[in-house]
């Protein structure tokens, strides 16, 4: 059975930091392409980054130069370091495959950045 748990998210300040994680299991997390996806109210859950199973990166351009995607297959966890947080970065972030090989999706991290 497939299971992704995302922690790290919480309230912080425009120009303020978090770092996400995403502890995998129940998958071969090492061969997988991985993603952090967010979504907010009514819109569409968007894939803000993405790192192959040779670190090799991509970033939605909103992000890039502020986010960092990283993996340590040892630990099956991806993470994302976010720098320079703008308020509309607030959004439930989720990790998943990419593409999304499997219906499972983990509860989400809050990220909300207000003054």
């Amino acid at each position: 059975q497939v299971q992704l748990v995302e922690s790290g998210g919480g309230l912080v300040q425009p120009g303020g930091s978090l770092t996400l994680s995403c502890g995998a299991s129940g998958i071969s997390f090492s061969i997988y392409r991985m993603g952090w996806y967010r979504q907010t109210p009514g819109k569409q859950r968007e894939l803000v980054a993405t790192i192959t199973s040779s670190s090799s990166r991509t970033y939605t351009d909103s992000v890039k130069g502020r986010f960092t995607i990283s993996r340590d297959n040892t630990k099956n966890t991806v993470y994302l370091q976010m720098n320079s947080l703008k308020p509309e970065d607030t959004a439930v972030y989720y990790c998943n495959t990419v593409p999304i090989t499997f219906g499972s999706w983990g509860q989400g991290t809050q990220v909300t950045v207000s003054s």
